[in-house]
Parts: structure tokens; sequence; C-alpha cells
């Protein structure tokens, strides 16, 4: 675990950048840029990429209608949908020839910083949304049935998140670690195996990530 997190660039002692950092600067950036070109270039008439933006949007907002509904998926949709993409693509990252061979790029999400820093992010979303859905049934629903219940549903609000967070950053980091061995031991036709096994098992991870944050966000706003 030491080693997946070994500092590359040390930024005046106060900012330890590693590997996992450098790689989700890099996938933000691709990002950005991506949805720059593809939201400047709108046409009636979509080209091979809006069709494909498209569809992918289509399909999430219908993966997260059936969890909270049109109208919630449409509102939450700017958060969810970009957490469901910066996973996806991180866990896939990994899968790029050469990623995680080398300390100076490794996937985001084999970092517990980092999958920390995903739960912190959705814990603060359920809890705001949660105020601005109305602040007299959000703080009703921590002292129900009774007042006692208060400590135990505060902290079953921390702990959500929390698990998502070491769920995702161990099995990322079990997957990635796993294949590493494994190349080194047996170098040909094996990684390859579990390379295509990784795709599935990333993907997974991606939707069941989000699709608990879709479910503790129907109950903060129920």
């Amino acid at each position: 675990m030491g080693e997946a997190s070994e500092v590359v660039i040390p930024i005046f002692g106060i900012l330890d950048v590693t590997g996992e950092v450098i790689a989700m600067w890099a996938i933000i950036l691709v990002l950005t840029v991506l949805s720059l070109i593809v939201t400047r270039s709108l046409r009636q008439r979509p080209g091979r990429l809006q069709n494909i933006i498209e569809a992918g949007v289509e399909y999430l907002e219908n993966f997260f209608s059936g969890i909270i509904g049109r109208h919630h998926a449409d509102k939450y949709f700017w958060f969810l949908g970009s957490l469901f993409v910066f996973i996806i693509v991180s866990n896939f990252s990994g899968l790029i020839p050469g990623m995680g061979m080398t300390k100076f790029c490794k996937a985001p999400t084999s970092s517990l910083s980092v999958t920390l820093g995903l739960g912190v992010a959705s814990f603060l979303f359920l809890q705001t949304s949660g105020l601005r859905a109305g602040p007299k049934r959000y703080i009703k629903r921590f002292v129900s049935p009774i007042v006692f219940m208060l400590p135990l549903l505060m902290l079953d609000e921390i702990i959500k998140p929390a698990s998502l967070a070491l769920r995702l950053f161990g099995n990322i980091f079990g997957e990635e670690t796993l294949t590493e061995q494994i190349y080194g031991l047996i170098p040909i036709g094996v990684p390859m195996v579990m390379m295509l096994l990784s795709v599935l098992f990333c993907t997974i991870q991606a939707i069941v990530f989000t699709m608990l944050v879709s479910i503790y966000l129907e109950e903060t706003l129920e």
C-alpha cells in the first residue's frame, strides 16, 4: 500500500504529488477538453462522437431514473453522471499498457486518498441535497422514531460514504496488485485474460458506487 502512494513530486513540502494524482489530473483534463469539444459543436444531425456521447448520457439517465425517478435523475445528473464517468475512466486507466508499472502513473482509484475524496464529495452532496429538499424533513429523519437514535443515524451517514471509498479502493488496488504480480510470473497469455476480466470488474465497481450513492440520495429525499 505504501508503494502505491509513493511521492513523485513534492511541492514546497506542502503537497505530495503521487502517480495516482498525476493520472487523476490527466483524466480531469481529458474529460474537460472532451466536454468542451462536444458541447461547443452540437448539431441537429450529430456526428459519430456526439452520437456516442448522447447514447452514454441517455443510458445513464435511464439508469438513475430507475432508482430515483426521472425528475430527480434530471436534477442531480450533473453530480451522479460526473461521478460515474470519472470512476469508470479512472478504473479503466489501469488497463493502459504500462500503467501501474511505474510510480509516475497509476490508476487514481487504486489510491485510498482519491477514493476517500470521492466519499467525502458524495457525503457533502447527499447532505446538501437533503437540506435543500427541506430542512425540517432533513432534521426529522435523524430523530425518528425517537430522538435517542440521533447519534446512530449520524454515524450511519458517515459510514455510508466511508464504506464506498474503502470498497472501491480495496477492489481496484487488489486488482492492480494481482495483475502486476501475475504479469511478473507469467508475462504471456494470462495477463491478457486478467485484463479482459478487469474490463468487466472495473465497470461493475463504477456502477455499484454510483448506484449506492443514488440509493442513499433517494433515502435522503424521501
